[in-house]
């Protein structure tokens, strides 16, 4: 068009802004931008709104904002550009931002405008706000609208209200995979993991695709479950599906196998796995780590080093947690001092671990010149592993000193207050059980009773119904 000089109108540059935008072309877009301005077109409106779109997808915001601001006429699809190019850049406040602007020039809010707002308060965790959207919606006469109905059952599952969430996705007569996700990962971030395994079973039965954030979420949820043999049946299920070789769910089923008691099936989804990041490493390293299993997670560790695979924060994590249960002292104060190789500074949960390695061992009074010695401030999981140590080798005097640093920081947990009276008890202070049991009852704290759960449907008839699910859904 341009070489044989014919002058394009208002209609021809929106179209090509929106192409540039589509292959994330900057130095293209900037050329038709200079081209709108030459021609005469920078105060038509869809020109000016293209240029905001275009902007906004390459993910350069400011120039978007400087676009949108010289717009002389903003039109409700100028403002929603700008509110949900925002949200999904990750700029949730700006997108508010916008919104209370449209608010107070009395713009009127379409479903599109309300799915962006919704995401917004969900991102920055304010349900109360997202309510009164809710609300909105209601009066709007909008509540069936399909991808409302998406941010309302995310956002009710992200605060953990998943019985209102989940009447939203009782409204869709065929739920999208983002639906399904949304109300998934629900039940399993809080604690629902049987309605999480039940809902996933009913997704497969109905032959939806699933995705690696639908098939996280159920591992997920038989993680909490604790069950070895659902875990089994997780594991064929993701083997013989598009999912075997995503690191993504494999690290899941990592975990999951190492909560459910079998490290050495989790070893069997490692080995297998193609392409291993850090976060997968890790994860094998963490799981040796749960069980104790010192050697094997060392060991892997230097494999992992061989392999040039760089490790993380949770990396040490694990290694450390393994030689605390596996009494590897020696190794884990070596471990502990290699952290800043890599260029990592170790934080409270990774002094915490070399505090219990050492007062495991009986080296309390290591230990706690360790802690003084620390560049940062102890928190209430080092003060605690001491704690924990000089319980365990009745040191009734470090122990106190450890309580108060512990007091300090957390005077209204519990556990610890129980767990000093214990110790008294242990050491027959019985004079002193009773201060702590007073100071307690001043607080108005109370020891939490204990319970026992038992599932009425056993495990293994559940099992088998997910296995048929199963083989009808592969076939």
């Amino acid at each position: 068009m341009q070489s044989g000089y014919v002058q394009p109108d208002k209609f021809t540059l929106p179209y090509v802004l929106k192409a540039c935008g589509e292959l994330f072309d900057i130095e293209m877009g900037c050329r038709v931008h200079g081209q709108i301005f030459r021609i005469g077109f920078e105060c038509n409106v869809v020109a000016q709104n293209s240029l905001v779109a275009f902007y906004a997808k390459c993910g350069r915001m400011q120039h978007a904002r400087i676009a949108f601001d010289r717009l002389s006429d903003r039109n409700v699809v100028s403002w929603t550009i700008m509110l949900s190019r925002y949200g999904q850049n990750g700029q949730p406040i700006e997108a508010l931002r916008i919104f209370r602007e449209m608010r107070k020039l009395d713009v009127k809010s379409d479903w599109i405008v309300l799915v962006s707002v919704l995401r917004a308060y969900t991102d920055v965790d304010d349900l109360e706000q997202g309510k009164s959207v809710h609300g909105c919606v209601v009066k709007m006469g909008l509540e069936f609208e399909p991808d409302l109905l998406v941010s309302l059952t995310t956002m009710y599952a992200n605060f953990g209200q998943v019985m209102i969430a989940r009447l939203f996705f009782d409204r869709m007569r065929m739920p999208d995979l983002m639906l399904w996700n949304a109300m998934i990962s629900g039940y399993a971030k809080n604690g629902y993991a049987d309605n999480a395994v039940e809902l996933f079973r009913e997704m497969i039965s109905r032959k939806v695709i699933t995705d690696y954030i639908t098939v996280s979420s159920a591992i997920l949820a038989c993680a909490q479950l604790g069950s070895l043999d659902l875990a089994k049946w997780m594991d064929d299920y993701v083997r013989k599906s598009e999912h075997k070789n995503d690191v993504f769910v494999n690290t899941a089923l990592i975990d999951m196998y190492a909560k459910c008691g079998n490290v050495d099936l989790a070893r069997a989804v490692f080995d297998r796995t193609p392409v291993k990041d850090v976060v997968l490493w890790s994860a094998m390293i963490v799981g040796y780590g749960f069980h104790g299993r010192g050697q094997p997670a060392i060991s892997l560790y230097h494999e992992m080093i061989k392999g040039r695979v760089l490790p993380n924060d949770v990396t040490f994590i694990g290694l450390l947690t393994a030689c605390k249960h596996s009494g590897l002292v020696e190794e884990g104060w070596q471990i502990f001092h290699s952290m800043r190789d890599y260029g990592i500074e170790p934080q409270n949960q990774h002094y915490a671990c070399v505090v219990d390695i050492l007062g495991l061992a009986g080296y309390l009074d290591k230990a706690y010149d360790f802690i003084k010695n620390m560049p940062i401030e102890a928190g209430v999981t080092v003060w605690g592993a001491l704690f924990s140590a000089c319980k365990i080798h009745q040191n009734v005097v470090l122990a106190e000193h450890a309580a108060e640093r512990i007091f300090s920081l957390d005077p209204y947990n519990t556990g610890h207050h129980v767990q000093l009276s214990n110790l008294y008890a242990s050491a027959n202070l019985w004079d002193r059980v009773s201060k702590v049991r007073l100071l307690m009852k001043d607080k108005g704290m109370c020891k939490d009773q204990g319970c026992s759960l038992y599932r009425e449907k056993s495990l293994t008839s559940r099992i088998q119904d997910l296995r048929r699910y199963t083989m009808r859904y592969i076939a």
